[in-house]
């Protein structure tokens, strides 16, 4: 979860901030309020060139991850070997070329 949010943070800034602000901003209806911000952040982590390539050359890693989490849902400490997998495989992903692309539609 952490190492999603780390690569959601670096390529979804701009939309993480605007959501962040309006949840700050309206602290009893941020779940109305900010719907529409929220969908933003979901398309950017789902459209980002640079996500898509690490979903599709670290899906194994992940899944394998996911799976202990469901395994072990009192201990996530269990699951740290999987969590080092995953996050290895994302730093051995190839980002060249689209590390500053934009985001394609959906």
């Amino acid at each position: 979860m952490e190492a999603a949010m780390a690569i959601t943070a670096k390529y979804c800034q701009k939309e993480l901030e605007e959501y962040g602000g309006c949840v700050v901003s309206h602290p009893e209806s941020w779940q109305e309020k900010c719907l529409d911000l929220k969908l933003k952040v979901a398309k950017c982590t789902s459209s980002h060139p640079v996500i898509r390539k690490i979903r599709t050359e670290c899906a194994g890693e992940f899944s394998a991850f996911e799976s202990c989490l469901r395994e072990n849902p009192s201990s996530a400490e269990a699951c740290r070997p999987h969590l080092t997998r995953f996050i290895a495989c994302v730093e051995a992903v190839d980002l060249s070329g689209i590390a500053n692309a934009a985001p394609q539609p959906t």
